[in-house]
């Protein structure tokens, strides 16, 4: 697979601040974890890629590792969750970011380059965050959608913002007269996975695609971008245009977003409300060892809960066909785990951070990673 881009992560403005905190994070985590403090020695390079959403939170990490190890150097390919599980089978990249795991399907057959043969994966839900439903509709700043609505909005069931369905759940605001322009992804992408998990469960009947990471052929075809930036550009470029995004992307640009029925209420995104989905959510049946892949229930109608949730995850290999890239692996992910690495990409991404239970599980997948 030929690699078009690989994006040199170093948080740019922010790396001052995130040095700080990684210096910090060295020295705390220093205190409690042998192998973290061994980090200091570590040097060499490696490369990974995949899911755009993940891009701000890998800076802060990378810039905060490297701090602590400036022998090493991290990169990052934000080419979409798709690619990034693609080049990671392939061996290409010896880790890889995707905004869903692997099915039990894909993993049986295989193969994983980067591995040695019958090695496990990782995947691991490092990163956390709430899936905006952006809008750009002048004259309207707020919307309140539920799932049926926004579902015939995307399916091309609801062509125009007046529509009765659309005034019926905001009877305060003035509905333009103008076509809706649904904005999805080109590329195959976890977000999408994500968000079409949602509109099937919650809205069965009128979503009735399966979840898949490409975009569905739909009665309308709307407007096709690559890449997170490529529909947050896309929906803020227009007028009457409705997309989904990772939330944090959304309010760095400060675009409108709906808010989403749960229950009885109307419930606006947040990290806390995106946390409280995926500790309420089981993990998959039938995973190997170290393979948390979560089962998100999508329909659940608790107070407060988001429901949009993307839970985007750092896969791995239990044992590496190139033993030499194993131990900056394994610290790299030890840090982004770390209440430091959490809190560094919460502060410069807005994601929710990982629960203490959560963290748990998450350390001790990482522990068996060989590195001898």
């Amino acid at each position: 697979m030929k690699i078009s881009r690989i994006a040199q992560v170093g948080a740019v403005a922010a790396v001052s601040a995130l040095a700080l905190a990684g210096c910090a994070a060295n020295e705390a985590t220093g205190s409690t974890n042998d192998e973290t403090t061994a980090a200091s020695d570590l040097s060499g390079e490696i490369a990974g890629g995949g899911a755009s959403s993940q891009e701000v939170a890998v800076q802060a990490w990378t810039a905060g590792f490297q701090t602590a190890n400036p022998d090493v150097t991290i990169t990052y390919d934000p080419a979409g969750s798709g690619a990034g599980r693609e080049s990671f089978q392939a061996g290409a990249f010896p880790f890889a970011g995707s905004d869903r795991a692997f099915t039990a399907e894909e993993i049986e057959e295989g193969p994983f380059d980067a591995c040695v043969e019958g090695s496990g994966i990782l995947e691991l839900p490092t990163y956390i965050s709430p899936i905006a439903v952006i809008f750009n509709i002048e004259g309207v700043d707020e919307l309140n959608l539920d799932a049926a609505t926004m579902a015939g909005l995307f399916a091309g069931t609801i062509t125009n913002w007046n529509d009765p369905a659309i005034a019926a759940l905001n009877p305060d605001a003035t509905l333009p007269d103008l076509a809706v322009t649904p904005v999805h992804r080109a590329d195959d992408s976890g977000t999408t996975e994500n968000f079409t998990d949602y509109l099937g469960q919650a809205a069965p009947d009128v979503w009735t695609f399966e979840a898949d990471g490409v975009w569905p052929s739909t009665p309308v075809a709307g407007e096709a971008a690559q890449g997170t930036s490529g529909v947050v550009s896309a929906v803020a470029g227009g007028n009457g245009t409705i997309g989904y995004a990772d939330a944090s992307r959304a309010a760095e640009e400060g675009l409108s977003t709906a808010a989403v029925k749960v229950g009885d209420e109307f419930v606006e995104y947040s990290p806390e409300a995106a946390a409280a989905i995926v500790d309420a959510s089981p993990l998959e049946e039938g995973r190997g060892e170290g393979d948390l892949a979560i089962a998100l229930d999508r329909t659940s109608e608790e107070a407060g809960v988001y429901p949009i949730v993307l839970v985007s995850y750092m896969i791995a290999c239990q044992e590496y066909a190139d033993a030499a890239v194993a131990p900056i692996v394994k610290g790299y992910l030890q840090y982004i785990a770390s209440p430091e690495g959490q809190d560094a990409a919460a502060a410069a991404a807005g994601n929710a951070p990982i629960s203490d239970s959560l963290r748990e599980q998450i350390d001790a997948a990482i522990d068996t990673i060989v590195t001898e």
